[in-house]
């Protein structure tokens, strides 16, 4: 695994995250908190979910313990999301940044918001872990967003490398 890979990966996460959020324009204060039968409870809450989950794993692999999630209620529109979500993408990327290859085999132990430490794994384990589990939320807010008339399309990493390559 190489630091290229790990950073291709995750502005791919950053695309298709922009697909759902751009989709989701228009939704409703109403339509974004309504309840959903997914795991996160709304649309609002899986948006939220997602990028308090690559706050969280962020400040994990910096050294920080962050005790807990972001606060759902602290973001009561499409628009508080997407501000925080822009800060965290572009404090994502600085991180990456100052990463290398060595860097992703390293164990790292972390402390969940429960504070249990966790058995280490190399970093870039955890790495693709949050890449992961951003697609499985995406997919979740792209279902939502279907339902409401609003579907993003398709969210394919092969879409995203092609309109990539061509610039």
């Amino acid at each position: 695994m190489q630091i290229g890979d790990i950073q291709l990966l995750f502005e791919y996460g950053s695309w298709a995250g922009e697909r759902v959020l751009r989709a989701a324009e228009g939704v409703s204060d109403t339509e974004l908190a309504a309840p959903a039968p997914f795991p996160c409870g709304s649309l609002r809450g899986t948006l939220v979910h997602a990028l308090s989950a690559e706050w969280v794993w962020r400040l994990r692999w910096q050294g920080e313990t962050p005790s807990g999630m972001l606060d759902e209620g602290a973001f009561p529109t499409l628009g508080t999301i997407r501000e925080r979500w822009h800060e965290e993408k572009l404090a994502m990327r600085s991180y990456l940044a100052g990463l290398t290859d060595a860097d992703l085999t390293r164990p790292l132990a972390v402390v969940n918001t429960r504070g249990v430490v966790q058995p280490p794994l190399p970093l870039g384990q955890m790495m693709l872990h949050l890449v992961n589990h951003g697609t499985q939320h995406r997919s979740e807010a792209a279902a939502m967003l279907t339902a409401l008339g609003r579907s993003p399309g398709d969210l394919d990493l092969i879409l995203f490398l092609r309109e990539r390559a061509s610039g």
